[in-house]
């Protein structure tokens, strides 16, 4: 049995920090300039992270990127809710979780995404071994739309797994549109009571949040985006960002620019273990 699946058995129900997993490979490149710890600009360089990194640039990470055992605790379910029928993919533990980390696509995407082990430099391969050896649960659903029937799907997943896990502190990472889900699940006042931080990788901004339920619990969110972002410009997104800090003082948001990145950056390069780390030190 691999080591990963080793600790994915023995580690503490309660953990409050994520043990290491391949730190010095997923650790953010140098930093070009910061405002604290609340705003960061990364060195992001497209011939060092993506053709270095990858054996097949964006299509296959070199293998040292990834331990592929983490499959052995990997089901691709159908979960039957009020809500309809919702097909995920579960990695870890689906009962007594100690954290639960949901990935919601993009425009285009399945629950595939979210669990392809070499795609976006091996990041989601990393995820899923975080929640393993941490005793944690990762999902990666599929959802009818961006609007309110997919947001009503996540929140019957969500609650779902909170039930099986009344422990866990759940985190919700959105990548591109799927952050019209995020920002859905903020406004509702159930799901906002269940979110431990929110991610917005790539994605875009809701003028909205400033007036939500997740905004009121002080939920921590925090943003990773490209500066050459073709999609969702940097500028609104920032501008965004630092109405969340004008609006309540001392406010649990951070973001993360990679300088030259485009809009699928922020999924390659975001450093999940300190992100997650952040998000459950501060609820």
């Amino acid at each position: 049995m691999l080591p990963v699946l080793a600790a994915f058995i023995s580690f503490p129900a309660l953990a409050q920090t994520l043990a290491p997993y391949k730190d010095d490979l997923f650790a953010y490149p140098a930093i070009l300039s910061s405002e604290g710890e609340a705003y960061r600009v990364v060195d992001y360089r497209e011939m060092r992270d993506i053709n270095e990194r990858d054996q097949v640039p964006e299509r296959r990470v070199q293998g040292k990127y990834v331990s592929t055992g983490v499959r052995k605790v990997q089901q691709d379910l159908v979960l039957k809710t009020d809500a309809g029928d919702i097909r995920h993919v579960a990695v870890g533990k689906t009962e007594g979780a100690s954290v639960i980390v949901l990935y919601l696509h993009g425009q285009g995407g399945s629950r595939k995404q979210g669990v392809d082990d070499f795609t976006f430099g091996g990041n989601f391969n990393r995820i899923k071994n975080l929640m393993a050896a941490n005793g944690g649960l990762y999902l990666s659903p599929d959802f009818s739309d961006f609007g309110d029937k997919g947001v009503s799907e996540v929140s019957a997943l969500i609650d779902h797994y909170a039930a099986q896990s009344p422990a866990a502190r759940i985190v919700v990472a959105c990548g591109s549109m799927g952050g019209q889900l995020c920002w859905g699940l903020a406004r509702d006042a159930k799901a906002a009571r269940q979110l431990s931080g929110l991610m917005l990788l790539g994605s875009l901004w809701d003028d909205g949040f400033l007036k939500s339920p997740a905004f009121a619990a002080k939920v921590p969110v925090f943003f990773g985006q490209g500066s050459k972002d073709p999609v969702f410009p940097i500028d609104k997104q920032e501008a965004f960002f630092r109405s969340i800090l004008a609006k309540k003082a001392g406010y649990p948001a951070r973001f993360v620019r990679f300088e030259t990145g485009t809009h699928g950056t922020p999924i390659r390069m975001i450093d999940w273990r300190e992100t997650l780390n952040w998000m459950l030190a501060a609820r």
